[in-house]
């Protein structure tokens, strides 16, 4: 620093014409050249710098309008988004109730047929086991009456002469006739 305040020193001994020359005090002369730069900067910087700041501020303004519109459209979309998103969780709600009486329903539903069909294999069951019962009841009676009648064919034919035996005859035959003539 010491060397430009010297050259500027040297220049002090230059011949000066008139009063013309150079102030070589820094703290007299800064503010005084600050204040002219300062002056002409704001003379002829006043109207640039205006524009600038004219041009930045409508630039801001749109920026905050267009800011606020977004953010009127962004409000708008969500109440929409939540008006869907309650309407959808209304008929979700719905839909699981509506599940729930369908599931208890077609619970019921399958529990009265399947107790109907329970019911009619108990019935099939017992007919089947009531018709078996009367299938083997006649096969015993079938049995015993083939047995009676061959016991008695034994009987009778070893008991039973020719004369006893067309007596009987006789006697069936009148039981027949007799019996022909009470039903005409």
């Amino acid at each position: 620093m010491k060397n430009v305040t010297d050259s500027f020193v040297s220049l002090v001994h230059w011949p000066f014409a008139g009063s013309f020359g150079f102030n070589t005090d820094i703290l007299a002369t800064n503010p005084i050249n600050l204040s002219v730069v300062l002056g002409v900067l704001i003379f002829f910087g006043k109207g640039v710098l205006s524009d600038l700041l004219d041009n930045r501020k409508l630039r801001i303004l749109n920026t905050i309008r267009n800011s606020e519109e977004l953010q009127g459209g962004a409000i708008e979309r969500l109440e929409k988004a939540r008006a869907r998103l309650r309407k959808a969780e209304m008929e979700a709600d719905q839909f699981r109730v509506n599940g729930y009486s369908e599931i208890e329903r077609e619970k019921l539903n399958l529990i009265n047929s399947t107790y109907k069909t329970l019911e009619q294999l108990e019935n099939y069951k017992n007919e089947t086991i009531h018709f078996e019962q009367q299938r083997a009841i006649n096969q015993v009676r079938q049995r015993v009456f083939q047995q009676a009648l061959q016991g008695a064919l034994g009987t009778l034919n070893s008991c039973l002469n020719k004369e006893l035996h067309l007596r009987t005859i006789s006697a069936n035959i009148g039981m027949f006739g007799t019996m022909k003539e009470i039903t005409d």
